[in-house]
């Protein structure tokens, strides 16, 4: 059954009020304070979380909402059949110190399943849009993942957790393996952008473990509708609760899981 059309324009018009917001702030020293010793929270994550908890209450007063601000403890079963899962901003520490890569990500599950995704970057005004069985698009066209076939081509992408300093070892041999076998590998700090860009054929892969759900839900289905691959470390399909998501082409995936395999999970 096609989604409600309502769903759709309800999940853009959050993302280009949440953009708003981002931009009434960036550059412009917002109050930044601490989650924990290098994750950020600034006054437009909060803003833009509060805006769409208003909106979605006002809209749909029987859906919930997950998201990254203002939500307790992370309940893998919603009590709605409709549940949003959202990132008021995805990019917080380059938003914090002025770097324009940062998004708002919004995800519709619908008994259990993303339907709806919905990334948008305020600074390049790029909103990128999927549909369940309806492909991908950025900004009303639609894209699709690359064709390079090896590694050796490839531009992937990878992030480093919070918990980085605790645990860097086996983190840091996959993305110096990688480092060997592929063109480049990039690390720009937004996982949704991250996702999007795979969806648009600009990276060829990406990989990430400690993700949370508002981090990866809107774009993991961006790049299945645009033709690519989406699993876990171990070749299932992804669980939004696992931490753990590898991205690709369809081409690569094999590949990237090897490495990643060889590497030490």
């Amino acid at each position: 059954m096609p989604l409600d059309p309502v769903y759709l324009a309800t999940g853009i018009e959050a993302a280009l009020a949440a953009g708003r917001i981002h931009r009434q702030y960036f550059r412009k020293n917002p109050e930044v304070q601490k989650k924990g010793p290098i994750d950020l929270v600034t006054a437009a994550d909060v803003g833009a979380e509060r805006a769409f908890r208003a909106l979605i209450a006002a809209r749909f007063p029987d859906h919930s909402v997950l998201g990254e601000e203002q939500t307790t403890g992370l309940p893998k079963h919603s009590e709605t059949r409709c549940r949003w899962i959202v990132d008021p901003l995805d990019g917080t520490t380059n938003f914090a110190h002025g770097l324009a890569l940062f998004c708002v990500s919004i995800a519709l599950e619908i008994d259990g399943r993303v339907e709806l995704g919905v990334v948008y970057d305020p600074i390049a005004d790029e909103l990128f849009t999927a549909e369940r069985g309806g492909g991908a698009r950025l900004n009303g066209e639609l894209v699709q993942v690359s064709q390079r076939a090896t590694l050796l081509d490839g531009l992937l992408c990878t992030g480093f957790p919070y918990s980085i300093r605790e645990r860097p070892e086996r983190q840091v041999e996959v993305f110096a393996s990688f480092l060997g076998q592929a063109r480049a590998v990039r690390r720009l700090g937004s996982a949704a952008l991250d996702l999007c860009y795979v969806a648009c054929g600009r990276f060829d892969g990406f990989w990430e473990r400690h993700l949370h759900p508002w981090d990866m839900a809107a774009g993991a289905l961006i790049v299945e509708e645009a033709g690519g691959r989406v699993t876990d470390y171990s070749k299932r399909p992804i669980d939004l609760f696992g931490g753990q998501i590898v991205v690709s082409n369809g081409h690569l995936h094999e590949d990237m899981l090897t490495v990643i395999d060889a590497a030490g999970r």
